[in-house]
């Protein structure tokens, strides 16, 4: 194969590939076995060893790197806020007012969304791909956590669009595990005597933390 058929391979490959992640990760509508799926992720990754120059960082190959030594601060461009609670109709009104007051009359659309119980998180794109994956922390400075956000198989390397892309986009969102790979994984750390995970939040938080991406692999988080 020559150089310019194994670059078209290549590129098919991880296009098919990651749509195939976007099905089973993010759409849950897997239409290939895993062993169909990890044939198609070997096939790609002995192109890449015979070409390795077409071995690019966004390939799905590329999704497990090495342990790190330490992990680093980001300090956020703009600050990271988190949500606030309330329990009763009467403060959810009084908050309504004070928005439709500081909009000058305006009337907003609102969205009501479930909120899922993770870790804040920021994952940052230039030109489409993933270049940071941080954590809120005190919503000023968070923790570099890239190392292990590219482990997450629903977390797009490159982003998905048929339309341009800003050139740096940034998504925040919450990192979390979910209750059956909880359960997964203190029934593991059970059987090797190791102290349990409190609840999937605590899980998830001290997932991002590990060094070695291979490890948080195992913890499947979304």
């Amino acid at each position: 194969m020559d150089r310019s058929k194994a670059l078209d391979e290549i590129r098919r490959l991880s296009r098919e590939i990651e749509e195939h992640n976007h099905r089973y990760y993010v759409l849950d509508q897997p239409v290939l076995s895993d062993t169909e799926y990890d044939l198609l992720l070997k096939e790609l990754a002995s192109l890449e060893a015979r070409f390795p120059e077409y071995q690019f960082p966004d390939s799905p190959t590329q999704r497990v790197g090495a342990k790190i030594e330490s992990s680093g601060t980001v300090v956020h461009p703009v600050k990271m806020l988190s949500l606030d609670n309330t329990y009763s109709i009467e403060e959810l009104n009084e908050w309504h007012a004070r928005l439709l007051k500081s909009l000058g009359g305006a009337v907003p659309e609102l969205v009501v969304e479930l909120k899922i119980d993770g870790v804040s998180g920021s994952l940052l794109y230039e030109e489409g791909r993933l270049v940071l994956g941080a954590t809120r922390g005190d919503g000023q400075t968070g923790e570099d956590v890239t190392h292990n956000v590219r482990v997450m198989r629903s977390v797009p390397l490159k982003l998905r669009s048929g339309r341009p892309v800003p050139k740096e986009f940034e998504l925040r969102g919450e990192i979390y595990m979910s209750k059956d790979d909880f359960a997964r994984v203190n029934e593991q750390r059970s059987l090797r005597g190791e102290d349990v995970f409190v609840n999937p939040r605590n899980a998830a938080s001290g997932s991002l933390k590990l060094l070695d991406p291979s490890c948080s692999k195992e913890r499947k988080l979304n």
